[in-house]
């Protein structure tokens, strides 16, 4: 992380940041009477530090790195506020646990306000800094997010043309497919793989419900995946096969669990942490697609050391800055054969001569990996 210099920096805010109108009874003030003329302004700055300007001065600190999704880490009084941990939001008011307790809380309206491409301000798994509110006499402590502390990393992705972070400060993230009820969808699972790699996290694959059917059917996929270095687990919630190992992984180091609704996704928390008693739901029979039981993204300590964070079920996963041109990069099948393609720019998809398409008619990459990119690349 680079070094921040304590200052009075000038940030950029949001453009609703000063909702002031334009005054429009210039008229009728000027009728009042001429002893009132030499009152009115003869102008008005609309650039540089008018009122109408987006930028601040505040204290701060310049993140350099941009971890946190903010260019400013506000200055707060340490002496004041306790440091916690979010373990879960929900509308305007975040669940965080300090080593006072868990503490209710509000934000900032100055952090609310920064400019930034992030839809989500706070979110499970960050790191903030409470100013505690001593003159609540509610049974659940209350206080104010007054700075988050930059991100390690992030899973996010493009959501209403904002940067939606799910979950931040995370060591392995858990790919949750099904083996049916619904079908495995690599597709899916490819994008995942593409978005935590870019983030730069450890991805774990868990395909789950393998109760359901015959484990011969998915030896090519899930060695597919292995042989790329992605890590594969076939589980059942059910019956318990499997759920030692991924325990065991867990143990110690903080776990997202993502994938599409349906999979099975609380049924295995409930599973690794026996009481959790986490909601779960039937699959619909008539289109086979999984009900929304987790509403929210929560962290979760587990007795084993370490935290699991449940999030809501995905359907789609729209990736975040990332062009249809850097695709290729992030698939690992792909990089022994890119740069034998005859065209510096090849996009391997129409060309007659391409050494990614030689490749997957050779049998050397394999083609669901190579309907996954075709397709990634299309929607972006």
């Amino acid at each position: 992380m680079s070094r921040k210099k304590k200052s009075q920096i000038r940030a950029e805010f949001r453009k609703s940041y000063d909702g002031r109108k334009r005054k429009t009874d210039y008229t009728r003030e000027t009728n009042d009477g001429e002893e009132s003329l030499h009152d009115l302004a003869g102008g008005e700055r609309v650039s540089g530090k008018g009122r109408l300007t987006r930028k601040r001065t505040v204290s701060g600190a310049v993140d350099g790195d941009g971890d946190s999704g903010f260019q400013v880490e506000l200055s707060v009084d340490a002496e004041r506020c306790i440091r916690g941990r979010v373990l879960k939001v929900f509308g305007l008011t975040s669940l965080v646990r300090t080593e006072r307790g868990d503490f209710s809380c509000d934000i900032r309206g100055l952090l609310k306000s920064l400019a930034t491409d992030l839809q989500n301000t706070v979110v499970a798994g960050d790191h903030v800094m409470v100013l505690p509110n001593d003159a609540s006499e509610r049974q659940q402590p209350e206080g104010t997010i007054v700075r988050i502390e930059p991100r390690r990393n992030g899973l996010g992705r493009t959501s209403r043309g904002k940067h939606q972070i799910i979950v931040a400060n995370v060591d392995l993230v858990l790919i949750v497919a099904s083996a049916a009820e619904p079908d495995l969808k690599p597709n899916l699972v490819d994008r995942f793989l593409l978005s935590i790699e870019k983030e730069r996290i450890q991805p774990i694959i868990v395909i789950n419900k393998l109760d359901l059917v015959d484990p011969a059917g998915f030896v090519s996929i899930v060695g597919t995946w292995g042989q790329l270095g992605y890590p594969v687990l076939q589980v059942s919630a059910t019956t318990g096969l499997g759920i030692d190992r991924l325990r065991h992984l867990l143990a110690g180091r903080d776990s997202v669990v993502t994938g599409q609704s349906g999979v099975g996704k609380s049924s295995l928390l409930n599973a690794i942490q026996p009481g959790l008693h986490r909601r779960v739901a039937e699959v619909s029979e008539e289109n086979q697609k999984g009900r929304h039981t987790t509403t929210t993204a929560e962290l979760i300590p587990l007795e084993i050391g370490g935290h699991l964070i449940d999030t809501p079920g995905i359907r789609s996963m729209q990736l975040w800055d990332v062009s249809e041109n850097e695709v290729e990069g992030w698939f690992r099948d792909f990089r022994p054969f890119v740069h034998r393609c005859r065209f510096p720019d090849c996009t391997h998809t129409h060309e007659e001569t391409c050494a990614v398409k030689n490749a997957v008619a050779d049998g050397m990459i394999d083609l669901r990996r190579y309907d996954s990119y075709c397709q990634i690349r299309s929607d972006l």
